[in-house]
């Protein structure tokens, strides 16, 4: 398991994206992506191991339209995996709460989300993906 990205909810990713840029200089950045299945628009900035990815919600029906009205901020950590449905297991194992169930993600990976349930440490909400995209 290793470290993909830390999702930070924005607003408009067209706001938020110059603002980073100004101060942190990204090795690689995508152009938005609209992920059906999170009614998001998403961009990844990669800056060394890992990237920061801006998530955008498009409409207010999408599951982070709240906590970006609210002024959004970080979101979640995001970890690849070998086998997601395994990890998932262990992690419900250990008390956690899948909060969605494998979806096609970004990339076309398949993706879930879980809540920890951390008293002392607040990191509660962690995306999992697959490492390799669905085979279609």
């Amino acid at each position: 398991m290793k470290l993909h990205h830390i999702g930070i909810v924005v607003s408009k990713i067209s706001n938020s994206f110059p603002e980073l840029t100004k101060y942190i200089k990204f090795e690689k950045t995508t152009i938005p992506i609209f992920i059906t299945s999170q009614k998001v628009n998403v961009c990844f900035l990669k800056i060394g191991e890992f990237n920061l990815e801006l998530i955008e919600p498009v409409g207010e029906d999408s599951p982070v339209a709240t906590f970006a009205n609210k002024g959004g901020g970080f979101h979640h950590l995001c970890f690849e995996v070998k086998n997601i449905r395994e990890k998932l297991d262990e992690f419900v194992k250990n008390g956690a709460r899948i909060i969605v169930e494998p979806v096609i993600g970004f990339e076309g990976r398949l993706t879930a989300f879980v809540l920890l349930n951390m008293k002392d440490t607040k990191i509660n909400l962690v995306e999992l993906a697959e490492e390799e995209p669905v085979k279609s």
